[in-house]
Order: structure tokens, then C-alpha cells, then sequence
């Protein structure tokens, strides 16, 4: 079933409950250091003001447990929206009460109250019918755009659905769906990316691709299990064992399916530890010297990689190709997104990592999709149904 997006359905001058994932790392002055997901809502919050609704945003922040802890406040994160919308936001000191009926019923059109993190409320996390319908009752539509929380059980997320005769989702959540779709259903050649360290994730992911992908590039602490599975010496570099068994059964099922793996041509190794290293290496012929540890790829890889990229139609790129927090070492990183960059390829990109390495090299003419969803948009491609689409269904059936 097609759950409609704001835009499909008539929104104008109602009351609007907008469910975002504004969950961002605040600094010690409290602003946020990191307001991707926060830009991620405002065309949805924008649409909706445009249409003279009264909006209503609500979201979680940290890890309070139910407990009130004025550390996880939303205030700092509606001192953010209110500047990134020129707009004053009412910002109520709970997220249910007579305080939030009282502004909501008072709103004007086009304005707008963020409620207070919704985790303070141990309703929330338990996902009580009680606490939905209480959560509920400042607003005629439930708007969806946290889609990066949408495999969660939550009453903001899931039992509100029984509250509202229309419910949607935001504009970024409906791209979320549609571009992930294309990688369930790519046009072919289809490649994809893969790398960071999270291995048996990665394999899982390769694993529900075998019917449709041609070419799969191996990088990061992936490529390094690969490399010693397939006989090679890996060094001080790290690795995961426990997939060992997993990768030896995809290879062999990608020779099957002539699908290709590539593997960095070379790499950059340094001596001693990230912090503390004493030269950098690059090393071809899968030898790394039993002191040294991986931390990137080489310019070989590079380039190969690059030429690789150029023939694909689709690309799903998830997990850095080195250690990315160190500047040094996210060269092979950029080299990728400098090559998608210049292609022609849809390109899928998942990951913190990841995007906040390849987006400088990322403009607006790019054929590329910045995910938000992260592990969620994972399990999407995977093909697992996510919590929040199946209540959203269910609702509207």
C-alpha cells in the first residue's frame, strides 16, 4: 500500500503533528554540532506553513530513559528551527498537558510549537495507547519524517496511528522510500560500495543483493577480511572473524552469479597506532607486513575504483573506504565521492561517516541521495518491513 505524502493530501489551515528525528550531538554550549537531520524536516515543516497549517513538531534527543534531564532538553534544538525558518516557536515545557492543549488550541495559522523531548515520558518508549492518545490530541494530522526511527516501537511512531483520520509522511521520509526502492530495483550495471567496519552487516547486505548487483567494491576494515580469507596478510589490521564463514559462502555465490568483487589494488598502512604512527606505506600485492595497519586506500584503488564507478547506471554506496575521523586517512573516501560526483549514476550514499566525508565533493547537480536513515534505510534495501510503515498501513486499510 502507498501511504501519501504530505503534499497528496489537504493539510491547509489544520493542526499538523509532525513527527521529525531531530536527535542531534549538542556541544557544550548546548547549539548542535551536527544539524543535518534537522535540515533533513524544514521543507516538510516549510510546506506545512505554507499551506497555513498550525504545525506541531515533535522528537526525542539522548537517552533520558523516561526521566526528565534538563541535558536532553529540546530548547537549544527550537533555538535552531526557529532561526532556520526566520520564525518564533511557542516551546511548551512538556510534550502532553494542558499546557501543550492550551497553546495548541490558541495557535495562529503558520505557526509553530516544538513540544518538549518526547523520551522524557516513559509512555513514549513503552509505546502506551494512553500516552498516544494524549500525544495526540493537539493536532488533526499525523505527519511522519523521522525515518530514521522507523523500525522503532514508540507511540509517536507506532499507537498514535489509531489517533488520526489522515496520516502521512513528510516529504523527506517519501524520497527516503523511493530512493531506497530504486536500489531493490536498480537499473543495471548496479554497483555498490561497501566499507567501515561494521562487517557482518555488510555481509548481510551483500547477501540480499545477490540477484540484482554486478559489481561489489570492497573497502575499510570489510576489505581487510576479505583480503585474509582469501589467503592475504592482513598485519595489525583489524578484522572481524565471525565472518569469516559469511564471506567465504558470498564469495562463492558471487562466482555463481559472475558477479565481480573488487578488492583495493592498494592500500596506505601506517606503523605504530592512529594516534601515535611513525610513517604511512603504500602496499600493493595483499602483504601488509605484520607491524604495519591498514588505514585507507591507495591511489591504484583509487583510480580503479573510480573507472570502475563510471560504468555503473545505480550505485548504493554504505561505510567509508578508510579511517575517516582522521583527515589523512579519508582520501580514498573522497576519491569516491569525487568520482560519483562526475557520474551518471543514481547514487544511494548511507552512513554519517560516509556522507560527511563525500558531501564537499557532493553538489546540487549530483544524480546522489543523501540518505538520513542509516541503519533503517540498511534494512530497508535488506527488505525487512519496518514497524512504523506497517502501523501507518494497517491505519489506513
Amino acid at each position: 500500500m502507498s501511504i501519501p505524502s504530505i503534499a497528496e493530501i489537504d493539510i491547509s489551515e489544520k493542526r499538523v503533528f509532525i513527527r521529525a528525528d531531530l536527535d542531534v550531538p549538542l556541544g557544550d554550549d548546548g547549539s548542535p554540532l551536527n544539524v543535518a537531520k534537522i535540515l533533513s524536516v524544514i521543507p516538510t515543516i516549510k510546506y506545512a506553513l505554507s499551506q497555513n497549517a498550525r504545525v506541531i513538531i515533535a522528537s526525542s534527543l539522548g537517552k533520558p530513559r523516561g526521566k526528565y534531564n534538563k541535558k536532553y532538553s529540546l530548547e537549544p534544538i527550537g533555538r535552531t528551527l526557529s532561526e532556520m525558518l526566520d520564525a518564533e516557536i511557542f516551546f511548551p515545557d512538556n510534550s502532553i498537558g494542558e499546557a501543550v492543549r492550551k497553546i495548541g488550541a490558541d495557535m495562529g495559522q503558520g505557526q509553530v510549537m516544538l513540544l518538549e523531548n518526547l523520551d522524557f515520558q516513559k509512555g513514549e518508549l513503552e509505546n502506551s495507547a494512553e500516552f498516544a492518545k494524549n500525544l495526540a490530541e493537539c493536532a488533526e494530522i499525523y505527519v511522519n519524517e523521522a525515518f530514521p526511527m522507523a523500525d522503532q516501537l514508540r507511540a509517536s511512531l507506532v499507537g498514535i496511528c489509531e489517533n488520526f483520520e489522515k496520516i502521512c509522511l513528510g516529504l523527506q521520509f517519501k524520497k527516503e522510500l523511493q530512493s531506497l526502492d530504486r536500489m531493490r530495483n536498480p537499473e543495471r550495471p548496479f554497483t555498490a560500495i561497501l566499507g567501515g567496519s561494521n562487517v557482518i552487516e555488510k555481509i548481510e547486505i551483500m547477501e540480499s543483493m545477490l540477484e540484482h548487483v554486478d559489481t561489489v567494491i570492497v573497502g575499510g576494515v570489510l576489505a581487510n577480511t576479505f583480503l585474509k580469507v582469501l589467503g592475504g596478510e592482513t598485519g595489525k589490521s583489524k578484522i572481524d572473524s565471525r565472518a569469516v564463514y559469511s564471506i567465504k559462502k558470498f564469495i562463492s555465490s558471487a562466482e555463481i552469479r559472475n558477479i565481480k568483487i573488487i578488492l583495493p589494488e592498494d592500500i596506505v598502512a601506517i606503523k605504530g597506532n592512529l594516534n601515535n604512527y611513525s610513517a604511512s606505506f603504500i602496499i600493493s600485492g595483499g602483504r601488509v607486513p605484520e607491524d604495519l595497519t591498514v588505514v585507507d586506500i591507495g591511489p591504484a584503488a583509487q583510480s580503479d575504483f573510480a573507472q570502475r564507478l563510471s560504468k555503473a547506471k545505480t550505485v548504493l554506496w554504505a561505510g567509508p573506504m578508510g579511517v575517516c575521523e582522521h583527515i589523512e586517512f579519508r582520501k580514498g573516501t573522497e576519491s569516491l565521492a569525487r568520482a560519483l560526483a562526475k557520474s551518471e549514476a543514481f547514487t544511494v550514499i548511507i552512513g554519517q561517516d560516509t556522507i560527511d566525508t563525500a558531501l564537499e565533493s557532493i553538489d546540487k547537480e549530483s544524480r546522489s541521495f543523501i540518505s538520513m536513515g542509516g541503519r533503517t534505510a540498511l534494512r530497508y534495501i535488506m527488505g525487512y518491513k519496518l514497524r512504523v510503515l506497517e502501523a501507518m498501513e494497517e491505519r489506513l486499510k
